[in-house]
């Protein structure tokens, strides 16, 4: 991953963001909201900790009001690639939150620190190259035990594959397909790797969206989300 990327889009990048997808009817404050609210939902279905999690690529802090809505309880810690990032993060969302600098090609923390590892749409910035090499870094300060959730674009939904490639702050990403990504997690170490998708309805249609739970293993979300344990 390349701070120097990131840094240079930081200032901008709600307004961008907020003007790609303006199509959905939605702004990006809505993708946050609802990638935490399932996150905490399934923690509870598998009475999972939740004291320590670990947001990771949490850019300038938009699920940071929603960690604190749906696991209030939790101790976030905010790690990125962009100091420029962070910082925004705790200007735009001042709290107890830890921010974490990634440097290298390891996240500063102890073996076995966390109950939970969270990460939105971060992973089709890094080359494909390099994702074993975080998803096992991942497993790595997770608890045993504990639970990651990673949510990603799908390339297999028309309207998410215009948006990325009509965002400057895409330019370099490449989309990942799921059945690729949960091999993946698998050959990292992961367990009881699942695929669920989402986003199926645009805001006009929201009031199809409490069909959204019976389309899950549906592959034509716009977003999916792999969920896995470590288990040693």
């Amino acid at each position: 991953m390349e701070a120097a990327e990131f840094d240079q889009f930081a200032d901008e990048y709600h307004a961008m963001h907020k003007a790609n997808i303006a199509v959905t009817g939605e702004d990006p404050a809505y993708f946050s909201a609802y990638k935490i609210e399932i996150l905490a939902a399934a923690l509870r279905a598998r009475g999972a900790a939740s004291d320590q999690v670990l947001d990771f690529g949490s850019g300038i802090g938009n699920s940071l009001p929603y960690f604190r809505e749906f696991l209030p309880a939790s101790r976030l810690t905010c790690a990125d690639v962009s100091g420029r990032s962070l910082a925004l993060a705790q200007t735009r969302f001042p709290g107890a939150e830890r921010p974490l600098l990634i440097e290298g090609d390891r996240i500063a923390l102890d073996d076995s620190r966390m109950d939970v590892v969270f990460s939105a749409c971060v992973f089709h910035h890094i080359p494909q190259a390099e994702h074993g090499l975080w998803l096992r870094e991942l497993w790595r300060v997770t608890k045993p035990g504990g639970m990651i959730a990673i949510f990603e674009h799908n390339p297999l939904n028309p309207l998410t594959v215009r948006a990325v490639n009509t965002c400057p702050f895409d330019v370099n990403a490449r989309l990942i397909r799921a059945a690729a990504f949960a091999a993946a997690f698998r050959d990292a170490g992961w367990s009881d790797v699942r695929i669920t998708f989402h986003v199926f309805f645009p805001r006009a249609l929201a009031r199809l969206r409490a069909l959204d739970r019976w389309l899950a293993r549906v592959p034509l979300g716009a977003q999916y989300a792999i969920m896995a344990v470590k288990r040693v």
